[in-house]
């Protein structure tokens, strides 16, 4: 079990945690919640090893196996699937002892580093890679794409299944949600539900905590509180001991004034000295119960729109998609991502977007937002429409050695050269006050964006957002950076606001709460979602195992599947297929030797026999990997002169 006695933590000359007493038993999920800047991320350095307690004793038991997700951005041409399995460190120190072993041609070493090589996994450890990248929402022809040739998002998702893929006792989660959309997120989920060691999740996503946690560790005056149950048994049991609290400390400041009274009327007198000084020593033994200090709470609204224009939008018989590169052949067409949209959104409308990762949830709302030009039919505005976009790049659009103000100035020009002010102050004073109803306060104001949290800079942009006035808010991930403070404050502000709201989110909680309605993107199409949020996770999980399945399929496929039917006779690409057809049997019996081989290794006692069987698997996984890369690359070329059919 993991305990701390008296820890004190400091980061600086901050103490985060003072004498604080915790014990975290094997097996359980713990969420980790509290304040912006209370000591999450710091704590976990403490487990980590990464940093040191400054008092008090603290154990996690040395045998553990640690996971966790790296917080750098990855820089390799590795695939992903091989960077992946790298995370599976007992499998990565049981391919080094082979090396080593076989560099020495002992027997016995190799013949043990071949069984640990297998008892550690190696026959399914690509399968094992692939299943929980797909599962973080990634295709299957990106499996061997080189993890550069991602972007910042996706190669955090490399991260986190390369800390799945790690075998622990212990693993600690620092915001895994935060760049997954609802389809992974939900997979997540149900992976860490079958988890069976003990875990730590720091999280601002209340149904994600719920879903997986089982107890709750609240950071608060720099100590550590436990509470059995979830985050939102959390919440009930907290609300009661505070009500509780606020009761024994009125009723403590009662009996204390009570006290005072007595010593204040009877130590001038000689007869009452002792009952007095009795009194005394009571009042300074008496264990002082803090008084109730509330969380400052955040809060803000959107201001009633100056119209309201019924409908907002029509889209009729829309396409959108992205158009050609600039750099692309002359001739490219432009790609198409969701096809055929005839709806209206109507005033007052509040629209959940569904739809599994890449479908196109992110193009429609572009689209919308007049960042993308439908490719064909057309969007027509009603009249004064005004839109407020939150799009999941929006951070990137914030001017980093800028301050909060001079966003607000130059917010300011704009709106005013556009002839779209609608009565908002625009004075520095002004910009000034209402950068403070977003706790943008006193230096804040000055301070260059760059140096700002996450959370704040989205702060920054829901500000810059409600100070326009929008009557169509279209909302694009607008969480990922946000506490559950400012996330309830978003919740409550939508429930309020007058206009439409289009959302996109993995939160759920801000999915239940806000939206009445949800259109569902998928396959190329955009229809109305007829179910709840249960019934789309269902579906979610369902369409994963598709995939996967899917995925499996295909391997099965590339390794011994019946050779491409041609329907060109061109010489080449007879000659292609004749190449086909001769990887196809050289991969039929390449798998017949494998799984010979592996049966051979289960059963096996002699050491040399097994030495070698270890040494002929290793040459036999390596010639199918390369006759796959070589299958694939010819059926590429077949595919792109038309000559596979169906």
């Amino acid at each position: 079990m993991i305990t701390l006695k008296n820890v004190v933590l400091r980061r600086s000359a901050k103490v985060l945690l003072d004498s604080a007493n915790v014990t975290i038993n094997p097996g359980e999920k713990v969420g980790l919640v509290g304040r912006n800047g209370a000591g999450k991320s710091t704590l976990f350095a403490l487990l980590n090893g990464t940093l040191h307690e400054d008092g008090g004793d603290f154990y996690v038991p040395a045998q553990w196996r640690l996971a966790q997700v790296a917080q750098d951005m990855p820089e390799t041409d590795q695939s992903a699937t091989d960077f992946v399995i790298e995370g599976d460190t007992n499998l990565l120190a049981a391919q080094q002892e082979v090396n080593a072993a076989e560099a020495t041609d002992d027997g016995e070493r190799m013949a043990n580093a071949y069984m640990a090589l297998f008892d550690a996994g190696s026959g399914d450890a690509q399968a094992r890679a692939q299943a929980l990248i797909l599962g973080l929402g990634f295709k299957t022809t990106e499996l061997d794409n080189p993890v550069n040739s991602f972007s910042g998002g996706w190669r955090m998702r490399l991260q986190l299944a390369r800390a799945l893929m790690c075998p622990s006792d212990l693993m600690l989660l620092d915001e895994p949600t935060n760049h997954l959309d609802l389809d992974a997120l939900v997979w997540l989920e149900a992976w860490l539900k079958r988890y069976t060691g003990t875990m730590l999740v720091i999280s601002h996503d209340r149904e994600f905590l719920d879903a997986i946690t089982d107890v709750t560790v609240h950071i608060e005056t720099a100590k550590l509180n436990r509470y059995g149950g979830n985050y939102s048994k959390f919440e009930d049991m907290r609300a009661e001991k505070m009500e509780q609290q606020s009761a024994s400390f009125a009723k403590q400041q009662d009996k204390i004034a009570h006290l005072q009274k007595f010593i204040s009327r009877f130590k001038a007198q000689a007869s009452k000295a002792k009952q007095a000084q009795s009194r005394v020593k009571a009042l300074d033994r008496m264990e002082k119960i803090a008084p109730l200090l509330a969380e400052a709470e955040f809060t803000f609204e959107f201001k009633e729109p100056a119209s309201l224009p019924n409908p907002m939008l029509s889209m009729s018989d829309a396409t959108f998609g992205y158009p050609p590169p600039e750099d692309a052949p002359a001739g490219t067409g432009p790609t198409v991502i969701v096809q055929k949209v005839s709806k209206s959104v109507l005033a007052g409308q509040r629209i959940g977007i569904l739809g599994a990762n890449g479908q196109g949830k992110s193009t429609l709302v572009k689209t919308v937002a007049r960042a993308l030009t439908p490719i064909h039919g057309e969007i027509i505005e009603g009249k004064g429409l005004n839109i407020g976009y939150f799009a999941q790049q929006e951070l990137d659009v914030l001017r980093p050695a800028d301050t909060p103000l001079e966003h607000m100035i130059r917010l300011v020009k704009e709106t005013t050269a556009a002839g779209k002010l609608a009565g908002q102050g625009t004075r520095e004073q002004d910009l000034r006050s209402f950068l403070g109803t977003f706790n943008f306060s006193g230096d804040m104001v000055k301070q260059a964006v760059g140096s700002m949290s996450g959370g704040e800079k989205a702060r920054l942009v829901l500000c810059m957002i409600v100070w326009q006035r929008p009557n169509l808010l279209l909302l694009d991930e607008p969480t990922n950076h946000l506490d559950l403070a400012t996330r309830e404050a978003l919740a409550m502000a939508l429930n309020e606001f007058e206009g439409t709201v289009m959302l996109v989110s993995h939160d759920r909680a801000l999915l239940r709460s806000v939206c009445d309605e949800f259109w569902m993107v998928s396959r190329g199409g955009v229809e109305p979602f007829d179910g709840d949020l249960d019934d789309y996770q269902r579906y979610l999980l369902e369409e994963a195992k598709r995939m996967r399945e899917a995925a499996k399929e295909a391997g099965k496929t590339a390794a011994a599947a019946p050779a491409p039917v041609v329907v060109a006779a061109a010489p080449v690409t007879k000659a292609i297929q004749r190449d086909l057809d001769k990887i196809d049997t050289e991969m039929a019996a390449l798998q017949l030797e494998k799984d010979g081989l592996d049966q051979k290794l289960a059963d096996a006692k002699n050491p040399h026999e097994i030495g070698q069987a270890g040494k002929r698997l290793k040459k036999v996984n390596a010639d199918m990997a390369a006759l796959e890369e070589r299958w694939m690359k010819l059926s590429e070329q077949l595919e792109s002169a038309g000559a596979i059919a169906g």
